[in-house]
Protein backbone atom coordinates (compact mmCIF):
# COMPACT_ATOMS: atom_id res chain seq x y z
CA UNK A 1 0.00 0.00 0.00
CA UNK A 2 1.11 3.38 -0.69
CA UNK A 3 1.89 5.75 2.03
CA UNK A 4 2.49 9.48 2.57
CA UNK A 5 3.94 9.65 6.01
CA UNK A 6 6.95 6.84 6.14
CA UNK A 7 8.32 5.54 3.51
CA UNK A 8 8.80 1.70 3.02
CA UNK A 9 10.91 -0.74 1.71
CA UNK A 10 12.33 -4.18 1.77
CA UNK A 11 15.57 -5.69 0.21
CA UNK A 12 18.04 -8.40 1.92
CA UNK A 13 14.99 -9.91 3.73
CA UNK A 14 14.95 -6.13 5.90
CA UNK A 15 12.50 -4.17 5.69
CA UNK A 16 13.54 -0.70 6.02
CA UNK A 17 10.51 1.38 7.51
CA UNK A 18 11.33 5.34 7.27
CA UNK A 19 9.66 7.98 9.48
CA UNK A 20 9.30 10.94 6.52
CA UNK A 21 7.96 14.00 8.08
CA UNK A 22 11.64 15.87 8.09
CA UNK A 23 9.75 19.55 8.30
CA UNK A 24 8.24 18.32 11.35
CA UNK A 25 11.33 16.19 12.71
CA UNK A 26 9.22 13.41 12.27
CA UNK A 27 6.74 14.11 15.07
CA UNK A 28 4.61 10.95 15.20
CA UNK A 29 1.22 12.40 14.64
CA UNK A 30 -1.95 9.86 14.09
CA UNK A 31 -1.75 9.23 10.59
CA UNK A 32 1.93 8.16 11.11
CA UNK A 33 1.32 6.05 13.91
CA UNK A 34 -1.88 4.27 11.52
CA UNK A 35 0.74 4.00 8.68
CA UNK A 36 3.68 2.63 10.86
CA UNK A 37 1.12 -0.08 12.08
CA UNK A 38 0.13 -1.11 8.45
CA UNK A 39 3.78 -1.19 7.73
CA UNK A 40 4.65 -3.43 10.81
CA UNK A 41 1.86 -5.41 9.74
CA UNK A 42 3.24 -5.58 5.89
CA UNK A 43 6.60 -6.70 7.14
CA UNK A 44 5.26 -9.60 9.59
CA UNK A 45 2.86 -11.25 6.84
CA UNK A 46 5.34 -11.37 4.80
CA UNK A 47 8.36 -14.22 4.50
CA UNK A 48 10.64 -12.30 2.59
CA UNK A 49 11.07 -10.08 5.49
CA UNK A 50 13.13 -11.09 8.67
CA UNK A 51 14.22 -8.24 10.47
CA UNK A 52 12.84 -4.63 10.69
CA UNK A 53 15.15 -1.34 10.51
CA UNK A 54 13.18 1.97 11.80
CA UNK A 55 14.57 5.14 11.43
CA UNK A 56 14.25 8.99 10.63
CA UNK A 57 14.82 11.23 7.38
CA UNK A 58 16.30 14.62 7.58
CA UNK A 59 17.65 15.85 10.59
CA UNK A 60 16.30 13.43 13.41
CA UNK A 61 14.76 10.64 14.33
CA UNK A 62 12.01 11.79 15.78
CA UNK A 63 10.93 14.33 18.00
CA UNK A 64 8.21 12.41 19.79
CA UNK A 65 4.21 13.14 19.14
CA UNK A 66 3.04 15.60 17.80
CA UNK A 67 1.94 18.46 19.94
CA UNK A 68 1.05 20.74 17.57
CA UNK A 69 -1.34 18.22 16.42
CA UNK A 70 -2.44 18.28 19.81
CA UNK A 71 -3.15 21.79 19.88
CA UNK A 72 -5.04 22.26 16.56
CA UNK A 73 -7.30 19.02 17.73
CA UNK A 74 -7.86 20.13 21.49
CA UNK A 75 -9.15 16.75 22.11
CA UNK A 76 -11.01 16.57 25.51
CA UNK A 77 -12.77 13.49 27.51
CA UNK A 78 -11.85 10.18 28.83
CA UNK A 79 -12.88 8.16 25.66
CA UNK A 80 -11.08 10.65 23.27
CA UNK A 81 -8.19 10.38 25.01
CA UNK A 82 -8.28 7.26 25.67
CA UNK A 83 -8.42 6.65 21.90
CA UNK A 84 -5.18 8.31 21.21
CA UNK A 85 -2.90 6.83 24.02
CA UNK A 86 -3.96 3.50 23.58
CA UNK A 87 -3.08 4.31 19.73
CA UNK A 88 0.23 5.94 20.94
CA UNK A 89 1.15 2.64 23.41
CA UNK A 90 -0.20 0.12 20.99
CA UNK A 91 2.42 1.49 18.02
CA UNK A 92 5.23 1.70 19.87
CA UNK A 93 4.85 -2.11 21.59
CA UNK A 94 4.65 -3.22 17.66
CA UNK A 95 8.67 -3.36 17.95
CA UNK A 96 8.94 -4.52 21.42
CA UNK A 97 6.17 -7.44 20.64
CA UNK A 98 6.77 -8.40 16.83
CA UNK A 99 8.03 -11.78 16.24
CA UNK A 100 10.59 -10.27 13.98
CA UNK A 101 13.55 -8.43 15.18
CA UNK A 102 13.76 -5.16 15.34
CA UNK A 103 16.07 -2.40 15.07
CA UNK A 104 15.79 1.22 15.58
CA UNK A 105 18.27 3.65 13.82
CA UNK A 106 18.67 6.80 15.19
CA UNK A 107 20.16 10.58 14.92
CA UNK A 108 19.45 13.87 15.90
CA UNK A 109 16.86 14.37 18.75
CA UNK A 110 14.86 11.28 19.47
CA UNK A 111 12.15 12.20 22.08
CA UNK A 112 9.70 11.31 24.40
CA UNK A 113 7.39 9.07 22.22
CA UNK A 114 9.68 8.83 20.19
CA UNK A 115 12.81 7.52 22.53
CA UNK A 116 10.11 5.20 23.86
CA UNK A 117 9.88 3.59 20.03
CA UNK A 118 12.97 3.51 19.88
CA UNK A 119 13.82 1.34 23.22
CA UNK A 120 10.66 -1.26 22.22
CA UNK A 121 13.07 -1.98 19.45
CA UNK A 122 15.18 -5.13 20.30
CA UNK A 123 18.58 -2.86 19.23
CA UNK A 124 19.17 0.33 19.23
CA UNK A 125 22.19 1.83 17.49
CA UNK A 126 22.80 5.68 17.33
CA UNK A 127 25.11 7.92 15.66
CA UNK A 128 27.11 10.42 17.80
CA UNK A 129 24.65 13.52 17.16
CA UNK A 130 21.81 11.59 18.84
CA UNK A 131 20.14 13.26 21.51
CA UNK A 132 17.95 11.38 23.58
CA UNK A 133 15.42 12.50 26.57
CA UNK A 134 11.86 12.09 28.01
CA UNK A 135 10.40 16.16 28.72
CA UNK A 136 6.97 15.21 28.77
CA UNK A 137 6.40 17.05 32.24
CA UNK A 138 8.21 20.26 31.07
CA UNK A 139 5.04 20.12 28.75
CA UNK A 140 2.60 19.22 31.44
CA UNK A 141 1.90 15.71 30.28
CA UNK A 142 2.81 11.87 31.24
CA UNK A 143 4.73 9.12 29.82
CA UNK A 144 2.58 7.54 27.65
CA UNK A 145 4.84 4.05 27.55
CA UNK A 146 6.84 4.09 30.70
CA UNK A 147 9.70 1.44 29.42
CA UNK A 148 12.24 3.43 30.92
CA UNK A 149 12.87 1.64 34.30
CA UNK A 150 12.88 -1.50 32.76
CA UNK A 151 16.08 -0.02 30.62
CA UNK A 152 18.11 1.41 33.22
CA UNK A 153 18.67 1.59 37.20
CA UNK A 154 15.66 3.06 38.89
CA UNK A 155 17.92 6.11 40.01
CA UNK A 156 18.50 7.08 36.24
CA UNK A 157 14.82 6.71 35.12
CA UNK A 158 13.20 8.99 37.58
CA UNK A 159 15.96 11.66 36.53
CA UNK A 160 15.35 11.45 33.62
CA UNK A 161 11.67 11.57 33.53
CA UNK A 162 11.04 13.50 36.67
CA UNK A 163 13.64 16.23 35.82
CA UNK A 164 11.98 15.73 32.31
CA UNK A 165 15.79 15.89 30.85
CA UNK A 166 16.02 15.52 27.14
CA UNK A 167 19.86 16.67 26.11
CA UNK A 168 21.15 13.10 26.66
CA UNK A 169 24.20 12.56 24.74
CA UNK A 170 24.07 9.22 22.70
CA UNK A 171 27.65 8.23 24.68
CA UNK A 172 25.61 9.04 28.10
CA UNK A 173 22.46 7.17 26.62
CA UNK A 174 25.05 3.52 26.38
CA UNK A 175 26.35 3.82 29.65
CA UNK A 176 23.06 4.05 30.82
CA UNK A 177 21.91 0.85 28.43
CA UNK A 178 19.10 2.60 26.20
CA UNK A 179 21.28 2.44 23.06
CA UNK A 180 23.49 -1.18 21.98
CA UNK A 181 25.64 0.67 19.96
CA UNK A 182 27.10 4.13 19.08
CA UNK A 183 28.68 4.65 15.70
CA UNK A 184 30.13 7.58 13.98
CA UNK A 185 27.85 10.52 13.24
CA UNK A 186 25.88 9.84 9.82
CA UNK A 187 26.76 5.29 10.11
CA UNK A 188 23.77 4.49 11.99
CA UNK A 189 21.71 3.39 9.12
CA UNK A 190 24.04 1.96 7.44
CA UNK A 191 25.42 -0.12 10.61
CA UNK A 192 22.17 -1.01 11.44
CA UNK A 193 21.60 -2.83 8.04
CA UNK A 194 24.29 -4.19 8.12
CA UNK A 195 23.39 -5.59 11.68
CA UNK A 196 20.13 -6.94 10.10
CA UNK A 197 21.66 -8.63 7.18
CA UNK A 198 23.67 -10.59 9.32
CA UNK A 199 20.75 -11.35 11.69
CA UNK A 200 18.77 -12.23 8.39
CA UNK A 201 21.11 -15.22 7.48
CA UNK A 202 19.66 -17.15 10.98
CA UNK A 203 17.13 -18.86 10.81
CA UNK A 204 13.83 -17.08 11.26
CA UNK A 205 12.16 -19.52 13.20
CA UNK A 206 15.20 -20.28 15.86
CA UNK A 207 15.35 -16.25 15.97
CA UNK A 208 11.64 -15.76 16.80
CA UNK A 209 11.11 -18.01 19.31
CA UNK A 210 14.40 -16.87 20.84
CA UNK A 211 12.95 -13.16 21.31
CA UNK A 212 10.08 -14.60 22.66
CA UNK A 213 11.96 -16.61 25.32
CA UNK A 214 14.02 -13.06 25.93
CA UNK A 215 10.73 -11.10 26.08
CA UNK A 216 8.90 -13.88 28.40
CA UNK A 217 12.16 -12.61 31.11
CA UNK A 218 10.81 -9.21 31.03
CA UNK A 219 6.79 -10.81 31.51
CA UNK A 220 7.69 -13.01 33.78
CA UNK A 221 8.90 -9.85 36.11
CA UNK A 222 5.85 -8.08 35.45
CA UNK A 223 6.48 -5.75 33.01
CA UNK A 224 3.10 -5.92 30.71
CA UNK A 225 1.33 -5.11 33.72
CA UNK A 226 3.09 -2.24 35.16
CA UNK A 227 2.89 -0.14 31.50
CA UNK A 228 -0.73 -1.06 31.37
CA UNK A 229 -0.80 0.61 35.08
CA UNK A 230 1.11 3.04 34.02
CA UNK A 231 -1.12 4.05 30.84
CA UNK A 232 -4.28 4.37 32.92
CA UNK A 233 -2.05 6.69 35.00
CA UNK A 234 -1.31 8.84 32.36
CA UNK A 235 -4.98 8.51 30.79
CA UNK A 236 -6.13 10.04 34.44
CA UNK A 237 -2.86 12.48 33.95
CA UNK A 238 -4.36 13.52 30.30
CA UNK A 239 -8.05 13.68 30.05
CA UNK A 240 -7.86 16.12 33.25
CA UNK A 241 -5.25 18.04 31.98
CA UNK A 242 -2.32 19.92 34.28
CA UNK A 243 -2.38 23.65 34.29
CA UNK A 244 1.28 23.08 32.96
CA UNK A 245 -0.02 21.55 29.80
CA UNK A 246 -3.37 24.04 29.31
CA UNK A 247 -0.67 26.71 29.83
CA UNK A 248 1.90 25.36 27.46
CA UNK A 249 -0.93 25.13 24.52
CA UNK A 250 -2.53 28.50 25.16
CA UNK A 251 0.80 29.72 24.07
CA UNK A 252 1.20 28.13 21.52
CA UNK A 253 -1.81 28.66 19.92
CA UNK A 254 -1.21 32.30 20.14
CA UNK A 255 2.28 32.63 19.29
CA UNK A 256 3.20 29.50 17.75
CA UNK A 257 4.85 25.87 18.63
CA UNK A 258 8.02 27.49 18.32
CA UNK A 259 7.69 30.07 20.77
CA UNK A 260 5.67 27.84 23.22
CA UNK A 261 8.98 25.94 23.18
CA UNK A 262 10.88 29.14 23.86
CA UNK A 263 8.61 30.01 26.79
CA UNK A 264 8.88 26.52 28.05
CA UNK A 265 13.01 26.34 28.32
CA UNK A 266 12.99 30.22 29.56
CA UNK A 267 10.29 28.99 32.88
CA UNK A 268 13.26 26.39 33.12
CA UNK A 269 15.83 28.04 32.69
CA UNK A 270 14.86 31.26 35.03
CA UNK A 271 14.46 28.13 38.00
CA UNK A 272 18.04 26.25 37.34
CA UNK A 273 19.42 29.81 37.43
CA UNK A 274 17.37 30.24 41.06
CA UNK A 275 15.31 33.07 39.78
CA UNK A 276 12.15 31.08 40.76
CA UNK A 277 9.49 29.71 37.82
Amino acid sequence: MPFQFIDYAVQDHVAQLTLNRPERLNALHADTLHEINAAMDQAEADTDVRVVVVSGAGRAFSSGFDLKAQMEQQPEGDAVWRGILELDFHTTMRFWNSPKPTIAAVHGACLAGAFELAMACDITIADEDATFGEPELKFGAGIVTLLLPWMTSPKQAKRIILSADDRIPAREALAMGLVSRVVPTGHHLSEALRTARSMALMDPHLVAQTKKALNQTYDIQGMPTALRMALDIDHTIESHGSPDKRAFMDVARERGMRQAIAWRDARFAKAQDGGGA
